[in-house]
């Protein structure tokens, strides 16, 4: 008898074969059989016909470092069909951890990725010192889906260093030794990578970047060495120049990573997105990557599915009216939602914020340059919209201010309503470069930063959006195959870190699925609640058209409600590959 029978669903495997409607049997959390397997009894049997059945998503860049410690749920990427996450990116983590440094590794991380730092010193229960203690702290939660984690070279400068890791003095050689060793003793308890950031666009609370941002090459090579030694582990990372700040380092940061690469025989992915300054630099770093791969290394760009956008509302990080000083009066004494909304009502209000014109030449050309690149977002939400969507092209066409459609449409939804901004890859106002970016045959999809940026980006929604937009509904240019889309975001990101026991549906895989009523699938408008420890709060964006997401065989998410069931649990370094039953 069969734990769980999946009946009748037109499965899409995540090999990139054709879709077929055949049955799903799992056992044990394994995927046991597959094909004709009518009349088998089952103690749970799950009729998806006229249903996708899909592997879980595997989401490989995630900051759920603090949120695993006190988050069984792991919303919003749960919501979203995903069933593995790897967290500990972009050089920021809390381990290893001094305990006189608690608060100043909470710093770093609510910098370089919003998230607040209130919660964090609320929600996280500081059970290690070491990273393997860290792993020993997380090995008996359970949680809806499995997390695998890298250690992260802030926490470790910082631990090794002092005040002058954090300060981003240079290493000396015995510092240098001793974080391999630290980076080695991780790998060899389960990390699966090691990641740094070298953008000075990461910055900690106090505003000075994040350790390692201008690490030398002998520094970066003797880290990356114990991964080497120990044939295991990614090197991640978020190179110069990533969101634009310093184009001209980007030759160099290839340079040094395809010598890393081939120097220690390990996969190097590094985050890369269209920037405004140079929107065609994407173009010449993955003609690199594929060029330093004929050569020997192993080099990932990781790229995104849609825009890097900044939401902005009453209640997110950063609001369009920010520098407005009407504005300011009204929420200088920290009103609620209500007395906000009340003062926001009087037309006085809206008429004095409306018609705010910059007196500075330069303040008033950013004005406008926001009003062209900023967008209604809209229900149901649209990630690729044209100039008439934006502030200026509702104002042209309704004959009224740019201020004013951005204030009646924050006003929207109970005062709820979001403008969006795309920040990265957007400098054609379209997702043309997205479209290439994703089908180069080097590219990671990744850089959802779910867990992270909670007041500013929600895009933990990606791997909904992967199917929505691009398989189904995206109609200002080309589509892509389900098949290879569910491909990208199963198998090819689980194989990338060596989870080489998930990401497709074949006897002997993780029982990890996705059932999907893909023509109601949709993504419903971003909201901001305040949901985290000490009442933090957070952008969350929900999905429509999950009928079932599956962890080891057993359903954690019914219509998109929780189950209450955690089958999900750590992932300690490479997962081997079983026999598979063709």
């Amino acid at each position: 008898m069969f734990d769980l029978l999946i009946r009748g669903g037109t499965v899409v495997d995540g090999t990139g074969s054709k879709r077929r409607v055949t049955d799903v049997a799992i056992t044990d959390g394994i995927v046991v059989a597959l094909g004709d397997l009518a009349g088998s009894p089952a103690t749970t049997t799950i009729d998806a016909t006229g249903l996708l059945v899909t592997p879980g998503w595997v989401d490989i860049h995630t900051h759920y470092d603090g949120q695993v410690t006190w988050d069984q749920e792991l919303a919003p990427s749960s919501w979203h069909g995903v069933t593995t996450v790897v967290t500990g990116n972009c050089g920021v983590g809390f381990a290893p951890a001094h305990p006189d440094k608690h608060d100043w590794l909470i710093g770093l991380m609510e910098g370089v990725e919003d998230i607040p730092g209130t919660a964090l010193a609320e929600g996280i229960t500081w059970e290690w010192e070491s990273f393997p203690e860290y792993l020993d702290a997380l090995e008996p939660r359970s949680w809806t889906m499995d997390i695998g984690t890298q250690i992260s070279h802030g926490a470790v400068r910082s631990y090794v260093m002092g005040d002058a890791g954090a300060r981003n003095e240079p290493a000396s050689p015995q510092e240098i030794e001793s974080m391999k060793q630290i980076v080695k003793e991780a790998i060899d308890a389960g990390a699966l990578g090691f990641s740094t950031s070298r953008t000075i666009a990461h910055r900690a609370i106090d505003g000075e970047p994040v350790p390692g941002t201008f690490a030398a090459e002998d520094e970066l090579f003797g880290i990356g060495s114990a991964l080497g030694e120990l044939k295991s582990g990614v090197f991640e990372l978020a190179p110069m120049g990533v969101a634009g700040e310093d184009i001209v380092s980007a030759p160099q940061e290839m340079a040094w990573m395809r010598k890393l690469s081939s120097s220690i025989e390990r996969p190097v992915t590094f985050a890369l997105l269209q920037v405004d300054p140079a929107p065609g630099l994407w173009k010449d770093m993955l003609d690199a990557s594929l060029d330093a791969v004929q050569e020997g290394a192993d080099l990932w760009p990781q790229v995104a599915g849609r825009p890097t956008g900044i939401l902005t509302g009453f209640h997110t990080t950063f609001c369009l009216f920010d520098q407005i000083p009407a504005y300011q009066a009204i929420t200088a004494t920290n009103p609620s939602h209500e007395e906000l909304l009340e003062a926001l009502s009087d037309p006085s209000v809206r008429q004095a914020i409306t018609s705010f014109t910059p007196e500075d030449a330069t303040a008033a050309m950013l004005f406008e340059g926001a009003f062209e690149k900023t967008y209604v977002l809209g229900d149901p939400p649209q990630y690729e919209p044209g100039p008439e969507r934006s502030l200026a092209g509702l104002a042209l066409r309704n004959k009224v201010t740019p201020l004013e459609v951005a204030y009646d449409a924050m006003m929207e939804n109970d005062g709820w309503g979001l403008l969006y901004l795309p920040i990265l890859n957007y400098s054609d106002g379209n997702l043309d470069s997205t479209y290439a970016m994703l089908q180069h045959p080097r590219a990671a999809l990744g850089l959802g930063d779910g867990g992270a940026h909670v007041g500013t980006i929600c895009d933990s929604s990606m791997p909904t959006f992967m199917l929505t937009h691009w398989v189904r509904d995206r109609s200002r240019g080309e589509r892509f195959e389900l098949e290879w889309v569910v491909k990208k975001q199963t198998h090819d990101t689980a194989e990338l870190y060596g989870l080489h026991d998930r990401g497709t549906l074949e006897v002997g895989m993780l029982g990890d699925v996705n059932i999907i009523d893909f023509d109601n699938l949709a993504l419903e408008t971003p909201t901001v609640e305040n949901d985290l420890p000490a009442g933090g709060r957070r952008l969350l964006q929900r999905a429509r058209g999950y009928v079932a997401t599956i962890k080891r065989g057993t359903v954690t998410y019914e219509n998109g409600v929780a189950t209450g069931a955690y089958p999900g649990h750590l992932i300690r370094g490479t997962q081997n590959a079983p026999h598979l039953v063709h």
